[in-house]
């Protein structure tokens, strides 16, 4: 009887984690990675799936800027790369709890309840860049626990008028 009450407190102390995701991929799944309200009629940046962190994207006429919370992250838990095809990607985070030695952890010590989140939480996102972005033009910074990448843009090409020929027949 108590493995049965244990197996059901364990799953329902994971429960906001497992609701979490699950909204996340929801959300993903319906928007395509972006919120329908912020697409002004067009697509800029496409969202390709990951998650476990919301993504504020802004574009402005100069660069594209990502946004993401990602509370007790450090620098060196956070990955920004570019792959092929302009994909850029943003993960980082275990997943995993870090227990300390100050939390009470040692000889003899267990634990009655673990309800905090895992700290820090783990992300994977991926965003397709659009033609005019900048690929060697990325930047990343993060402070105070906001990851934000910014992509600068591509000057526009020039214009070129071709002047045609009319034809009297």
């Amino acid at each position: 009887m108590t493995e049965l009450f244990d197996t059901a407190v364990t799953s329902l102390l994971h429960l906001p984690e497992v609701l979490d995701r699950l909204a996340a991929a929801d959300g993903d799944r319906r928007s395509g990675g972006h919120h329908p309200a912020h697409q002004h009629g067009h697509a800029r940046v496409h969202g390709l799936g990951g998650g476990g962190a919301p993504v504020d994207i802004v574009e402005t006429p100069g660069e594209y800027t990502f946004v993401v919370d990602v509370p007790g992250l450090s620098k060196s838990d956070i990955q920004v790369t570019l792959e092929e095809d302009r994909v850029l990607v943003m993960k980082g985070g275990s997943g995993k709890r870090k227990r300390e030695e100050e939390e009470g952890e040692g000889e003899g010590c267990r634990y009655f309840r673990l309800e905090r989140g895992a700290a820090p939480r783990s992300f994977a996102r991926k965003f397709r860049l659009p033609e005019d972005a900048d690929t060697g033009g990325v930047a990343a910074r993060c402070e105070n626990g906001v990851l934000t990448v910014t992509v600068k843009k591509l000057p526009p090409p020039d214009k070129k008028t071709k002047s045609v020929q009319v034809t009297i027949a």
